[in-house]
């Protein structure tokens, strides 16, 4: 069993005097304190040989901590440790017997405690040195969201994000250090977010308010065709939504997306799970493009792409939950090569549209088993003065799950 060295505790903006006895303790008996500027300096003997600030970027911080290891460490959080801050990034670099978390009241209960919302209706989401743009995954009408930001920039940041996905209507509220004698709480438009002047420790509170004729684009599988940027490569919107019920994503499961072409099935992935993520290999370098800047403009940033054939980039890849193959279906050799990869219990699911395509999944059906079926899908068309059904390319689908003896 691995021995506790290290503490990571919570503090408020009251700073040491906030913080419970226990807490008191631990810190002043600690060989080593790391902390930001601004929490180091809520300590009552500041000028200790055993503070230090910890580094940036991320990584740095992470190496100094690890430095450490073994030594009577505490490190100073703000808030909850655990809640998008360094306790929940520790677990994936320590034992979880290694370290103990003392949490303190988050600026996020905070928040939604002034703004009078019952915290397990909103959405909390940390804008802390993280894109922008992963808030364009939670805007809906009506929805209410709590960011942590990075500093005063956030705000602007985000009222500009607000304002080209046509909700530029929305309240935003900034809490600025609360708890403390400085705190202020004050509201707007996100349209006057310009004329606000405040300093970088605040959450921001977003009620959203859409725009007139503002498209819907919820989590649900089976976004709009024209939610993408696409060159035609693109599962259109009622087959994707097929593909993602048979692939079932799921919290913090990963897939590979084969011949990605405008990114759909992996964004779509990720928008559907918490925490779900998404490896999309295209061939194609403009379609790469596409790609990113379809995940930035529907919320999934952290979205990773790769250039080149498949075959010769998945063997360095973390291990898929699931894969969807949309392109060179009849490829045995890329199939083989990810049907292998695949974990025990995954999910795979092929799309073909040509006869070769077709063909390979009749065989593979009856060697592996799976379910096979056809999606034909047909929308209105005018011509002249009445309106028939124009048909789509039909496609020809294939689920396997992965079991041991395969």
């Amino acid at each position: 069993m691995s021995k506790v060295w290290l503490h990571i505790i919570g503090m408020s903006e009251g700073g040491f005097d906030d913080i419970s006895s226990t807490s008191q303790v631990l810190i002043k008996s600690a060989k080593i304190i790391i902390g930001s500027k601004r929490l180091l300096q809520e300590l009552p003997n500041k000028n200790a040989q055993n503070l230090m600030e910890w580094k940036t970027p991320f990584k740095a911080m992470i190496e100094q901590i690890l430095a450490l290891r073994g030594s009577e460490v505490v490190i100073l959080a703000s808030g909850d440790g655990n809640w998008f801050g360094i306790g929940a990034s520790m677990l994936n670099y320590l034992d979880e017997g290694e370290f103990i978390s003392i949490p303190a009241v988050s600026s996020l209960q905070l928040a939604a405690s002034k703004m009078h919302w019952p915290i397990q209706g909103v959405d909390c989401i940390s804008l802390h040195g993280r894109a922008v743009e992963n808030l364009s995954l939670y805007l809906s009408p009506n929805n209410k969201i709590l960011a942590l930001t990075t500093n005063a920039n956030t705000l602007d940041e985000v009222a500009l994000l607000l304002d080209k996905n046509n909700y530029s209507n929305s309240k935003i509220t900034v809490l600025e250090n609360l708890g403390s004698d400085d705190e202020q709480v004050f509201s707007f438009e996100a349209n006057n977010s310009f004329k606000q002047k405040i300093g970088d420790f605040f959450t921001l509170a977003i009620e959203c308010v859409s725009d007139l004729n503002t498209p819907l684009l919820t989590r649900t599988s089976g976004l709009p065709d024209e939610a993408f940027i696409s060159d035609g490569q693109l599962t259109k919107c009622e087959v994707r939504a097929i593909t993602l019920a048979k692939l079932m994503p799921y919290k913090n499961a990963l897939l590979w997306d084969i011949g990605a072409g405008s990114g759909s099935i992996g964004i779509e992935w990720m928008r559907a799970a918490q925490g779900a993520k998404a490896i999309c290999f295209e061939r194609n370098k403009n379609r790469i493009e596409m790609i990113k800047q379809n995940s930035f403009l529907l919320g999934t940033p952290a979205l990773k792409t790769i250039v080149g054939e498949a075959i010769a980039q998945i063997k360095t890849q973390p291990i898929p939950d699931a894969i969807f193959i949309g392109a060179d279906v009849a490829n045995d050799e890329t199939f083989e090569a990810c049907f292998k990869a695949l974990k025990i219990g995954g999910r795979m699911v092929i799309n073909a549209v040509t006869l070769e395509g077709e063909k390979s999944l009749f065989e593979r059906h009856e060697k592996l088993g799976g379910e096979l079926s056809k999606i034909d899908i047909s929308r209105v068309k005018q011509v002249g003065r009445y309106r028939v059904f124009e048909p789509k390319k039909p496609v020809t689908q294939w689920l396997i799950i992965k079991e041991e003896k395969q």
